[in-house]
This record gives structure tokens, C-alpha cells and sequence, in this order.
């Protein structure tokens, strides 16, 4: 396992778009979390508005580019042809993807970390002057305080989680532009489709399940009585879609030829 991990490891920092596509995220994120936060001013149209979620905004535009960099990761292989020769030199292919899996988690966890850190430090600077204040009633956006350091630590999870959702369907359908059109259509189209749904019921099962709409339900500090699904619970549905696309893709690489 230590020599595929190395192997995983030095493909991925090696690879071309590794790094620019860790600084996009990052950058994306961190930038659409600060224009969110200035586009406010107090006080806000909803009594109920969770300024810890809305630092964090950013995390629903940089996951997209978090999800192209896992399905490159194996994608790129598979339209080479250079999996051949990965499975040849291992031939052990549960091993190859799940140390694909760790270096792949690894590299997000880092980049997650300063994203999320990020998105915070903007929050942090722009909300209190546009009036978001303790004073005011707004918790602090501090990690010493539980639910912010749930919501951050729980954001750098999701990302995480994104990208082994991303690994795992890429996997299964061995080809980057139809995984990126599944990861995406996962993400971005069920908080669509629930929008649309006009019965309450089904509205709530749709978010309920939603990996998007799920998963970041990990993010909300305030009025958690109200949500769909509570904070943890959200990212256990998100961890479910991962678990069950790498197992997906998983099987599939063992029994269908390189």
C-alpha cells in the first residue's frame, strides 16, 4: 500500500493541473465568500441570517472546480491509456484506488483548511463593518465558537467528500467530460429539481437526500430546528453518495479489462 500511495502521490503533484486547479478552488472560494458578505448590509431582509453559512458561500462555487480535480485524476489515465501500465505495475486494483483516494483526500484537506480559513478571515473583515455584529445579535465568527468550528471543519469534510464522490463515479464510467456532467448534475441540479417540486414533503426528502443540499447543511449555525436535515446527519448523506461511488467504481475496475 506504502509503494502505490508514493506512486499515487507523486502522479498527482506532477501532474499539470494539480496545482492550478488547488489555487483555483481556493481562490474561487475565498472570493465569491467575500463578495457574498459584502453584498450584505444591515439589517438584512431575513431575521434569520447565519453569517457563519453565509462566510462560507464560496464552498458551493469551489467545489465544482474540487470535483474536475478528481475526476482528472483518474480521467486523465483512462484517455491516455496510462492505467494500463498503473495496473500493470499494481496489479492489486482496490489498492490503486484507494491510494488514489488518499492522495487525492490529502491534497483537498490542505486546500479545503485555506480555503475555509480564508472565507472566515473575509467574513471576519467585511461583516462587522456592514453592521453584523455580537451587538447586534450575529455570533462571532471565531473558531473558538462550537458551531463555527463545526461548520468550518465540517466544510473542509465536504470538499473531501466531493472529491471521492467525483473519484468514484469517474472510475465507474472511465471518462472525464460524462463524469464531470454526473458530478455536476448531482450537485447543482437536485437543489433545482427540489426548488421546482411544489408538494412541502417531497421538497424536504429531495434536500434531505440532495449530496449538495445534504452536505452543506453542515454549514448552518443558526436554526437548526428548521432544516431538512440536521448538520451531521447532512454530511453522513454526503458520505453515503462518496462510500457508494467509490464501492460503484471500485467493483467495476476489478471486473471489466483496463
Amino acid at each position: 500500500m506504502r509503494q502505490a500511495v508514493h506512486a499515487e502521490w507523486t502522479k498527482l503533484r506532477t501532474a499539470a493541473t494539480t496545482g492550478w486547479l488547488l489555487v483555483a478552488a481556493i481562490a474561487l472560494t475565498v472570493t465569491m465568500s467575500a463578495a457574498a458578505a459584502a453584498a450584505l448590509t444591515y439589517p438584512p431582509a431575513s431575521s434569520e441570517l447565519d453569517t457563519t453559512k453565509l462566510s462560507l458561500a464560496g464552498i458551493e462555487l469551489g467545489q465544482a472546480v474540487i470535483a474536475i480535480l478528481a475526476v482528472l485524476a483518474i480521467g486523465n489515465e483512462y484517455s491516455t491509456g496510462m492505467i494500463r501500465t498503473t495496473l500493470t505495475a499494481m496489479p492489486c486494483r482496490t489498492v490503486v484506488l484507494a491510494a488514489k483516494a488518499a492522495t487525492l483526500s490529502a491534497a483537498v484537506l490542505a486546500a479545503g483548511t485555506i480555503a475555509v480559513l480564508g472565507s472566515l478571515l473575509v467574513g471576519q473583515l467585511i461583516l462587522p463593518r456592514n453592521g453584523f455584529t455580537v451587538a447586534h445579535g450575529y455570533q462571532s465568527l471565531s473558531l473558538a465558537n462550537g458551531p463555527t468550528l463545526r461548520a468550518a471543519a465540517g466544510s473542509v469534510l465536504y470538499l473531501a467528500l466531493i472529491a471521492l464522490l467525483a473519484l468514484g463515479v469517474t472510475t465507474a464510467v472511465r471518462d472525464s467530460a460524462t463524469a464531470i456532467g454526473i458530478v455536476l448534475g448531482l450537485l447543482y441540479l437536485f437543489p433545482i429539481i427540489a426548488h421546482v417540486v411544489t408538494d412541502p414533503q417531497w421538497q424536504r426528502h429531495l434536500q434531505q437526500i440532495a449530496p449538495m443540499n445534504a452536505g452543506l447543511a453542515i454549514q448552518a449555525t443558526t436554526g437548526l430546528r428548521s432544516l431538512p436535515i440536521s448538520p451531521w446527519a447532512g454530511l453522513g448523506v454526503l458520505a453515503v453518495w462518496a462510500t457508494g461511488a467509490l464501492l460503484a467504481g471500485g467493483l467495476l475496475l476489478r471486473l471489466r479489462d483496463a
